[in-house]
């Protein structure tokens, strides 16, 4: 076929495809049932192409009333309501129906059957010291002395250590500070002292209660006693502490669970449902040990008694008349007796999920959650986050009841049951819904308690939203510093090393956030007020005990409430910018850096090392990837830039790279040693679940590899371990790029 000739057919061919195209939108427009009323096609293709509103924002933050939030509080710590309980029910209920009221679309409570942890009210759990003949001469408290009215409650479950094994053991005690990893090694390396075969006592703080139960019986202790020690808890004066203070009193006891699993023990990897198998508690992991928490007025009769050399400078604490000392065993020949008489059993957990539809697209979720279930009355974990959540969903839904607005992507508001237990509430929805929120989610944006401190604003995330967090700080006033820029006095108070920036940690666990990061690659964000770390606390000082109470927040940490009220504005702010933004606001350029930073640290700690193994094993790989990565990214801020934003598809299609980027991080192998664990990049220490960790399976592999049973196993496994750590950060640059990366050599 001649040229002219082929040119004549391609002309005709656009001609006629031309005149179908006219004809189909002439017959759609001229049908009756298809006439757009008031210009309501354009109007939905120029809302389309539109940006958020901006003054949706200061509507919002002018609709919510700290005082609003004072009366969520006065209701939620109105009795005690632990995971598993009628009571952890009726509140599921109440969040229920006030969602409803307040004007959202849809709401229901989601059950799961989990296995859950309870200490025996007949039965209590006790700690003694014996006499040389077998005679008790003391035992601690059985629970919390009530300090003012309304501390004591029917329903308040006596202090315990969830999953803590229930046995009764007996041996000589062993101080092993706060249980860390180093403080075992020290206590064996330098100090000579053996745990194995005994009972230790370590205090609260620094890292996971479960970790330092995990350490305790990995090195072959009997039993594990905690207590929280005022150099932790009551730092500012022995005698000025609750109820004239936020600080602990000597009768206070951190409750907790002590289980390194998340989610559900009998169906780890699938949702608590009615129909799913379960393995029995012989074959999960359960603690092994009986662990207990005690009040530090109670720990002073044990450590005023130790025997053995006094303890390294850095080790003792600060109760009065005592001078620490590591044991083994006390004074006189006594012995300690441990009794826990904990049992676990199956009961339901209630999440609640409330959602605001997408006016342009639904199925796109941001996701904006708190976990409700307190181990007592929770004023600030969770109930200060549970009571902001619903001031902020009663002024979204007001605007949406009111037709003045409706966010362009889906709002799930998410309240989460046993999270206290190990994120079971959390987990086990991820669990069920993997496959739809996996493909379908923005962001999850976690509050769980928004009031711990009232000195400065926290704002944690994966670094694609550092951006998105910093601008939401910018638009919302403080509580503090005269109602200053709250941005201005984060970045006051917590700078980063190195930038000009406000300090914002790597997510570790410890909250809902995990199982979103963990299984799924969602990326995350999480919020609270705070206190100040000078003040060398392992966290605010009542933290699990019976005294976190309404009077606590009420009268000494935010008596205005202003503090919460920030918390909650801040919340809407990141919500409208995740929800409404035409183009999702997400940076992949800071996720380039903050890799880059974090290898410089990897390599900082452990390349010099690498290097002398005689086959020497490099970061080439991994710093070529990453660089392909930074390339890709930056290539993709320049098309978003230069793009044309009147194309619906083509956003449509750069917010998916924006939004999967994440997910690219996930390997489906999981961590080495914790397969639950899938993301590569960002995940809980190993030796600390609170902490985050950049690059997570190359520090857990490196961690004292000289000492391993077989270290030459364990340096093929690190060897092995980079090259995948290299293969992710391709295949995450790849995701960044344009269709015609499949076409690569």
């Amino acid at each position: 076929m001649g040229g002219s000739s082929r040119s004549v057919m391609i002309i005709a061919a656009s001609v006629g495809v031309v005149c179908i195209v006219l004809g189909f939108l002439i017959g759609w427009f001229s049908s009756p049932s298809n006439t757009p009323n008031d210009n309501e096609a354009f109007n939905i293709w120029m809302d389309a192409l539109a940006d958020g509103d901006t003054g949706i924002g200061k509507m919002i933050q002018e609709e919510m009333m700290a005082e609003n939030i004072k009366e969520n509080l006065k209701y939620l710590t109105s009795q005690p309501h632990l995971g598993g309980t009628d009571e952890e029910k009726e509140t599921a209920t109440y969040i229920k129906e006030q969602w409803d009221k307040q004007g959202l679309d849809s709401s229901r409570i989601v059950k799961y059957d989990i296995l859950l942890s309870y200490p025996k009210k007949e039965q209590p759990n006790y700690v003694y010291i014996l006499s040389a003949n077998g005679s008790k001469e003391f035992r601690t408290a059985a629970e919390e002395a009530e300090l003012t009215p309304g501390d004591k409650h029917p329903k308040t479950v006596s202090p315990f250590n969830a999953y803590a094994k229930a046995a009764t053991v007996e041996g000589d005690l062993v101080y092993v500070n706060y249980g860390r990893v180093e403080d075992f090694q020290k206590l064996e390396r330098e100090l000579g002292i053996n745990v194995s075969g005994k009972i230790a006592i370590a205090r609260y703080g620094e890292i996971f209660r479960g970790d330092k139960a995990n350490q305790a019986f990995l090195h072959g202790a009997l039993g594990l006693v905690l207590y929280s020690d005022p150099a932790d808890y009551a730092v500012d004066d022995e005698e000025r502490v609750y109820p004239d203070t936020w600080f602990l009193p000597g009768t206070g006891i951190q409750r907790g669970n002590v289980i390194t699993v998340k989610g559900d023990p009998l169906t780890q990897g699938y949702p608590a449902k009615d129909y799913m198998y379960r393995n029995d508690e012989s074959e999960v992991t359960l603690p092994q040990i009986p662990i207990q928490p005690i009040g530090y007025n109670d720990a002073k009769q044990f450590l005023q008694l130790l025997a053995g050399d006094n303890v390294p400078e850095k080790w003792a604490g600060s109760i009065p008349g005592v001078t620490y000392k590591v044991g083994p065993g006390l004074t006189d020949n006594r012995k300690v007796r441990l009794e826990v008489n904990n049992y676990n059993e199956r009961r339901p957990v209630h999440n609640v999920i409330g959602i605001i539809k997408g006016s342009l697209e639904p199925d796109r979720y941001v996701i904006l959650g708190n976990h409700r279930d307190a181990w007592v009355f929770g004023a600030v974990d969770p109930s200060s986050g549970t009571a902001t959540m619903l001031e902020l969903s009663r002024s979204l839904g007001k605007l949406v009841k009111e037709g003045k607005w409706r966010p362009r992507r889906s709002i799930v508001f998410a309240s989460w049951g046993a999270e206290e237990y190990g994120l079971m509430g959390s987990y086990e929805w991820v669990e069920e819904f993997s496959k739809t929120i996996g493909e379908r989610t923005v962001a999850y944006v976690n509050c769980d308690s928004a009031v711990s401190g009232n000195y400065t604003f926290q704002g944690r995330s994966t670094p694609n939203y550092f951006d998105v967090l910093f601008e939401a700080t910018k638009k919302v006033s403080d509580a503090s510093n005269h109602g200053g820029i709250l941005y201005n006095n984060w970045l006051e108070k917590t700078p980063s090393e190195g930038s000009n920036l406000p300090r914002t940690p790597d997510l570790g666990s410890g909250s809902d956030f995990r199982p979103f990061i963990g299984l799924v690659g969602i990326p995350a964000i999480d919020i609270r007020y705070t206190r100040d770390s000078s003040l060398g606390l392992s966290s605010y000082p009542l933290y699990h005990s019976m005294y976190e109470t309404f009077h606590l927040m009420s009268a000494i940490m935010d008596p205005t409430f202003e503090h919460h009220l920030v918390v909650g504005r801040v919340w809407a702010e990141i919500a409208l910018a995740l929800s409404d933004s035409l183009i999702i606001p997400i940076n992949c350029k800071a996720y380039a850096e903050r890799m880059r930073s974090s290898v410089t640290v990897l390599k900082t700690n452990y390349e010099a090392k690498m290097a002398a193994r005689p086959n020497p094993i490099t970061f080439d790989a991994i710093d070529d990837n990453l660089n392909k990565f930074t390339d890709a990214a930056n290539q993709l801020h320049e098309r978003i830039e230069e793009m044309d934003k009147r194309n619906p598809f083509a956003v449509r299609a750069v917010n998916d790279q924006l939004m999967f980027m994440e997910r690219a991080f996930i390997d489906p192998l999981g961590l080495p040693g914790r397969p639950r664990e899938r993301h590569v990049v960002f995940a809980p220490s190993s030796k600390d679940s609170y902490t985050g960790v950049a690059f997570p399976g190359i520090v857990d592999l490196m961690f004292d590899i000289e000492n391993q049973p077989d270290p030459e196993s364990q340096w093929k496994e690190v060897e092995r371990y980079m090259s995948v750590v290299a293969f992710t950060l391709d295949s995450a640059a790849t995701t960044l790029m344009e269709v015609d990366i499949l076409a690569r050599e």
